[in-house]
């Protein structure tokens, strides 16, 4: 697999779509870790506001163990090369190559596979189908 600068991996088309299974469960617990902190904080608010300040401690406290978890998450995504760009939705990033550039393969929670890619700096929203494209896990000449 290539390498972007020392430690970024590139990953080919294939190679991206292989690592879904365990990274759509590694996004589904970040949503959901994600998910439980902001109900919990509402709580904790609700509880502060109301005078009860040891009830709102002890979830201040069951947050901050789930911020934990949240991070040893994203520090797996990390471990296979993905990147996380939405802990809300489950949005997740892997890097390859698309004619002699860093561009991204884009996938979503609850999508099936990657048909999807942007470059780094467009984002979501700048979402192009795969199709037809031939992507790439080795480093350019000067990389």
């Amino acid at each position: 697999m290539g390498t972007i600068g020392q430690d970024r991996r590139l990953f080919d088309l294939d190679s991206a779509r292989r690592t879904l299974p365990l990274v759509s469960r590694v996004l589904s617990d970040i949503v959901r870790a994600h998910r439980e902190i902001a109900d919990l904080h509402v709580r904790a608010s609700d509880l502060l506001s109301a005078g009860d300040r040891s009830g709102a401690e002890a979830l201040q406290d069951r947050m901050q163990e789930l911020a934990s978890e949240q991070s040893d998450y994203v520090a797996e995504l990390d471990r296979i090369g993905c990147e996380l760009k939405d802990p809300i939705v489950g949005l997740v990033d892997f890097p390859t190559r698309l004619g002699g550039r860093i561009v991204y393969l884009c996938y979503k929670l609850g999508e099936e596979t990657i048909d999807h890619w942007h470059e780094i700096h467009a984002g979501f929203a700048g979402r192009h189908p795969t199709e037809g494209l031939e992507f790439s896990s080795e480093p350019a000449a000067d990389d």
